[in-house]
């Protein structure tokens, strides 16, 4: 695996030809009251044309306003990729947002999301943001990455993405903690 910053003028529909999004979820983490309890969810999340549209244009700004997007390839081509946006926000100016992080579903639990994680931590730690803001999926598996990682629920929560998306769960990553080595 081949891992590095994926150019601007890289993001377009041809990256993603050997990307496959697709998760068979059957559980997710959703409210009951004040708590957070797995329940029974069971749904296909892929994406089409128009999401993989949506995702360049997304990537596209990112990258323009000097944000970072990282890619994992294989000689396939993409198979993970990790974008964080570089404003800083938060009660405290304390955050910047993982954006993105995904790896192809023919590519998972082979460590590429703990490097793709790791190197969106060194970016926002190397622009002076404390933590690293994510909206994550409700999937079981998500959650489960995500804690594996170290990250705790988020202490100060994104209205923005709280409205956005409201069945994620805000998590935090705090950029002082002892990551990974980068590949």
């Amino acid at each position: 695996m081949i891992y590095r910053e994926i150019g601007i003028s890289e993001l377009d529909f041809g990256l993603f030809a050997s990307f496959i999004r697709r998760q068979i979820v059957t559980d997710c983490w959703r409210r009951d009251g004040d708590v957070w309890v797995m329940k029974p969810d069971p749904f296909i999340d892929d994406w089409a044309y128009c999401d993989y549209r949506a995702l360049i244009g997304k990537l596209s700004q990112i990258k323009a306003s000097g944000g970072f997007v990282y890619g994992a390839f294989s000689e396939a081509g993409l198979k993970g990729f990790a974008a964080v946006d570089s404003r800083l926000f938060g009660s405290d100016m304390q955050y910047m947002d993982l954006a993105e992080l995904h790896v192809s579903s023919d590519m998972r639990r082979r460590g590429i999301g703990s490097v793709l994680f790791s190197a969106a931590v060194q970016f926002a730690s190397s622009r002076a943001a404390r933590k690293l803001y994510i909206s994550a999926h409700s999937a079981c598996e998500t959650i489960s990455f995500y804690r594996a990682m170290g990250c705790t629920d988020a202490v100060w929560q994104d209205p923005e993405h709280v409205r956005k998306e409201p069945y994620d769960l805000q998590l935090e990553y705090d950029c002082n903690e002892k990551m990974l080595p980068r590949k």
